[in-house]
């Protein structure tokens, strides 16, 4: 049995589950999310707490699936109940963001400044010029965000510069030596 997979889940204050044949629906205070149930996956719910269970133990497949499926769903959970965020930051001389509605200006050292529009979702904040908060119920849509925009610089490995997330170490290398 998947390791992931046999944790059960408890259900948060406030967070309603909802399930109609393979379609799972998860409703909580700051919002709704839904899901459909891979084939051959079932959940049982006692009371507050979720178990996620699979129809044939020999299914290599299947196996694979429940530990993914129990994920999803733990995020669904916490996601409608507390919400996921992340934090980016720009270092570099003159890189720097402003935003407009739902539209990102990001001036990252090229020519020209880089236009992102944050998809629906996502509540993006910018509390100085140097840093982008990124909130949403969903933890894949906020973490795909936040990596399109790491993506568009990331940090060099000699100077460091560039759009990484908060807390982030990078090593830096060693730049060329003159002659011996």
């Amino acid at each position: 049995m998947s390791r992931m997979g046999k944790k059960p889940i408890t259900l948060e204050a406030g967070v309603k589950l909802e399930i109609s044949g393979q379609d799972v629906s998860v409703t909580g205070p700051k919002g709704t999310l839904k899901y459909q149930l891979p084939e051959g996956i079932t959940l049982k719910q006692d009371a507050a707490v979720l178990h996620v269970l699979r129809e044939r133990e020999d299914d290599k497949e299947l196996k694979m699936k429940h530990g993914l499926v129990r994920s999803l769903l733990n995020a669904m959970i916490v996601g409608t109940s507390k919400g996921f965020k992340q934090e980016l930051e720009l270092s570099g001389v003159g890189y720097r963001v402003q935003l407009a509605g739902q539209k990102l200006s990001l001036s990252l050292g090229f020519s020209n400044t880089i236009e992102y529009t944050v998809p629906d979702g996502v509540k993006v904040t910018v509390p100085d010029q140097t840093h982008i908060t990124l909130e949403s119920i969903d933890k894949q849509l906020v973490g795909q965000v936040a990596a399109t925009i790491r993506r568009f610089r990331v940090p060099d490995a000699y100077h460091g510069k560039g759009v990484r997330y908060v807390g982030e170490q990078i090593t830096l290398k060693e730049g060329k030596k003159v002659g011996a």
